[in-house]
């Protein structure tokens, strides 16, 4: 039997930009010091009471438009009612379907491999995280810098129908979270996890009606995109097997967890029937309504987003939709190269030089971004002496490497190294002459029709002037001198 994979996904991203916490005066920042960025309510300290980040609201707002979704007139928060360990008051402040959250039922394009694919977005809603719990043999520690963090948790409908396309919308959204300004969205920091919804059914029953659908089993808390996928393929050979063995019982409403040691999911819990949580309006926060003209400025200050700046990339600067891709993914490598061009350097040159040497770079010796001392002006002018041939394109990589990390300019380094190109004919065409005597029997065979021998003969120009010479002059100055023999 053919199977139909439907995948959904609870995407949870702090919002890290804002100076304070949601409902609470504490710095938002991360910290690897426990315990530092707390106040009383964060504590849920008796006579406290929450007060609402209209920036980290703003924000909300902002990322509600972009995913096309609906705002509501008037905003209101809920306690979410279900024991929170790591959050001393016990229940959680959030928003749920009725009243409306902070968006609804909005849709969202995405591209995977070329192809763009639409998802619909079920909501989006704006709640305060809960402190982080490290466990030890000895016991369980809570940090509670993360209590109360502004985070913005996004629903899908069960649209995606592999792994790869569930990963390639989750590259687009935390783009997007990068490129407003709204979140750092480092999965190393914590700022972004998964919840992973799979379900399997018959591929030839309408996917339209719910009752066709498979058994929903829940993947919880997965911290990395890579670790989404691999959930997910794990997740849908274990239901393949378990059905075409006969034992669709065994697929049971559940919650497991990716255990990336054994690279596999595990139960943790079954859910016979949805939670309770009794949700109600959280009474210490009055609604509000939010207005036309705040929602119009919202709108206004909206940045280029990434499928934005590819578009322009590939229409007004002529580079590749492959290129567009690998600079647009990482906003610091795309701010980046903006500034090249800004600086009028060739934006296709540009384009190689970004994606090849310096991400090529990066991977190899396993830097950062901000590890680098490269700026764009050193790139600019690593391109310039190429152009007006003061130094090869062999030697600009060897300068790249050298400008990469150490705060050199192109120019320093091709003054300390000796580098300068070569130009001069009058001194090539005598350094030509110096070969052709010093090998006269490769001249026999050229003029036996071996025309290939003047590669070699140009690399004795080149090993003659340490690779100085220029490339081309060379070539064209050594034809026309063994010509004259």
């Amino acid at each position: 039997m053919k199977y139909r994979v439907m995948i959904g996904l609870e995407m949870h991203c702090e919002i890290s930009e804002t100076k304070t916490k949601a409902f609470s005066s504490a710095k938002n920042d991360y910290s690897e010091y426990p315990n530092a960025s707390i106040r009383p309510v964060d504590m849920a300290f008796p006579g406290t009471l929450p007060t609402v980040n209209k920036e980290a609201v703003r924000m909300g707002l902002m990322m509600s438009m972009i995913l096309g979704c609906t705002q509501p007139e008037y905003l209101y928060f809920e306690r979410k009612n279900y024991y929170y360990p790591d959050l001393p008051k016990g229940f959680q402040i959030t928003q749920e379907t009725k009243p409306a959250p902070i968006g609804s039922f909005g849709e969202f394009t995405y591209e995977l491999n070329g192809e763009k694919k639409k998802i619909r977005i079920n909501n989006l809603h704006l709640e305060e995280d809960a402190a982080s719990s490290d466990h030890y043999p000895s016991g369980t520690r809570i940090n509670y810098n993360r209590a109360g963090v502004p985070l913005l948790e996004l629903v899908t409908e069960p649209d995606f129908r592999s792994a790869d396309e569930a990963v390639a919308f989750l590259e687009a959204i935390r783009s997007i979270y990068q490129y407003t300004g709204i979140s750092e969205a480092d999965s190393k920091k914590g700022q972004v996890r998964c919840d992973v919804n799979v379900s399997l059914m018959d591929a030839s029953l309408d996917d339209s009606d719910p009752k066709n659908w498979g058994t929903k089993v829940e993947m919880k808390n997965v911290n990395s995109f890579g670790g989404v996928r691999d959930a997910i393929n794990y997740e849908i050979k274990r239901q393949t097997e378990l059905l075409d063995a006969g034992k669709g019982d065994e697929i049971v409403q559940e919650t497991r967890r990716w255990d990336e040691e054994s690279s596999s999911t595990i139960s943790m819990r079954e859910k016979v029937d949805a939670i309770d949580y009794k949700y109600f309006v959280e009474p210490n926060i009055p609604k509000f309504k939010i207005s036309k003209e705040w929602l119009l400025e919202i709108k206004k200050s909206i940045p280029t987003l990434p499928y934005e700046r590819k578009e322009k990339y590939i229409n007004e600067y002529g580079i590749t939709d492959y290129d567009a891709t690998i600079i647009i993914k990482d906003k610091k490598v795309s701010d980046f190269y903006d500034e090249c061009i800004n600086l009028h350097a060739d934006p296709k040159l540009a384009s190689n030089w970004v994606t090849t040497n310096l991400l090529g770079n990066l991977n190899k010796l396993e830097l950062e971004f901000d590890e680098i001392t490269l700026t764009p002006k050193m790139l600019k002018d690593l391109i310039d002496l190429v152009n007006s041939k003061e130094i090869s394109s062999k030697q600009a990589k060897e300068v790249f490497a050298e400008i990469l990390t150490s705060g050199k300019t192109p120019q320093e380094v091709v003054k300390e190294k000796g580098m300068k190109q070569m130009s001069d004919e009058g001194e090539i065409v005598k350094i030509a002459n110096e070969v052709l005597d010093e090998n006269p029997d490769v001249i026999l065979k050229y003029k036996n029709g071996r025309n290939n021998v003047i590669d070699w003969l140009t690399g004795q120009i080149m090993k003659k002037t340490r690779g100085q010479a220029n490339p081309t002059i060379a070539r064209d100055t050594m034809i026309k001198e063994i010509e004259k023999r």
